[in-house]
């Protein structure tokens, strides 16, 4: 990966860490080019945050990228958030995994 891709990625965390925190939680950047030594964001509970900032984004890929990870750190389900040059930001997750956690939202507002 080069450098304008790193700084890229590094932005596009940056960038997801304070909207994230805009919407009160407490989201904060991992350690910059860790490769893949610390997650991408961490704060969200309950979800693992692989994030991107691609032209065009293999999804598949970046979910399996997701799910080994959130295998590894055990903090969540895994979700692909990302988003193209100017356009708003997209959160992919597995149906079962969307599926339990709108399911806990449901039964709590019952």
């Amino acid at each position: 990966m080069g450098r304008a891709s790193q700084r890229k990625g590094r932005a596009g965390e940056l960038e997801l860490a304070r909207l994230l925190r805009g919407y009160g939680y407490d989201v904060h950047p991992g350690q910059a080019v860790s490769y893949g030594a610390t997650p991408d964001l961490v704060g969200l509970s309950g979800v693992h945050i692989e994030c991107k900032r691609n032209e065009r984004l293999n999804v598949p890929e970046a979910m399996a990228q997701a799910v080994r990870d959130a295998d590894r750190f055990r903090d969540g389900a895994p979700a692909v958030f990302h988003r193209r040059n100017r356009s708003g930001w997209l959160v992919t997750m597995r149906l079962p995994d969307w599926m339990e956690m709108y399911q806990k939202v449901e039964k709590s507002s019952t």
